[in-house]
């Protein structure tokens, strides 16, 4: 990838080890930026420990990457407070002098049940950190790229569920879409100070949450998991689930220079099983 060296990217729910964020850090290191390690830190009201990056698990991801020679930040950030976000941005600069890449990947996909038995609560927590973090942290990273003014990259990690629906997933598929209208909003307004604004949508890829929703889904189809999961490479022309480096390739690709005049798309990682 052309470009990427020595720039510097955050990545927000990056904290679990084997998770799409952390993926997507080793990825950009590997072509030359720094990065900054960014999760909640801490457990919250719907999320336990196995839910969010821990800032110990934090630290372990950044040492990970510190090893296989990366400069890294590690910062800890609630997406839904503003003033959480602001000190993710200005922490950032105050380390590293600049920001150029923002990867909004913090979600949560977990919150499983029929639309009817979910609660206002409910809802309201999976719009905050699914759409309303992106938002927040878009608003900020992009004005921290105006100042810089030499352009900069967002990429919003959405979902396949950004274009389809799932059952038992109504807020999270709404946060998803959601999600993809704010990419194409957000290219319009800032493509003339050279700042591209794109979403990668895979399909399934599992991670901690990803086993979750198998776990789910099977129950759900009165199937095993390896019953459910054969089911779904029937689904997927090229036969597997997406991986977490399926993803971290396309955000690396965005990111790159080699996209420059690529904006304003919600891009299918998903072996065909996504086509529109």
């Amino acid at each position: 990838m052309q470009g990427l060296k020595d720039k510097v990217a955050i990545c927000t729910g990056a904290g679990r080890s084997k998770g799409l964020g952390a993926g997507i850090l080793k990825r950009l290191a590997e072509e030359g930026a720094k990065v900054v390690v960014s999760d909640l830190g801490a457990p919250d009201k719907f999320l336990d420990g196995s839910d969010i990056g821990a800032t110990e698990e934090m630290n372990a991801v950044a040492d990970e990457l510190r090893a296989a020679g990366a400069e890294v930040l590690v910062v800890p950030c609630d997406v839904r407070k503003e003033a959480d976000v602001q000190n993710l941005i200005n922490t950032t600069v105050e380390h590293f002098g600049r920001v150029d890449v923002l990867v909004n990947n913090a979600g949560v996909g977990y919150m499983l049940k029929p639309m009817a038995e979910t609660s206002l609560e409910e809802w309201q927590f999976v719009i905050d950190v699914n759409l309303t973090g992106a938002f927040l942290c878009s608003k900020y990273a992009i004005a921290q790229m105006v100042k810089q003014g030499d352009g900069g990259r967002v990429i919003n990690i959405a979902s396949q569920a950004g274009k389809s629906g799932f059952p038992d997933l109504a807020a999270y598929v709404s946060s998803k879409h959601g999600m993809v209208g704010m990419t194409r909003a957000l290219a319009t307004e800032v493509g003339g100070d050279g700042i591209t604004v794109n979403a990668v949508c895979p399909n399934h890829v599992t991670t901690g949450l990803g086993a979750k929703q198998n776990a789910y889904y099977a129950a759900r189809s009165g199937m095993t998991v390896p019953q459910f999961l054969e089911a779904m490479k029937a689904k997927i022309p090229m036969g597997r689930p997406g991986l977490v480096t399926d993803t971290a390739a396309a955000v690396a690709f965005l990111a790159s220079d080699d996209a420059q005049y690529i904006t304003g798309e919600a891009m299918n990682v998903s072996g065909g099983e996504e086509t529109h």
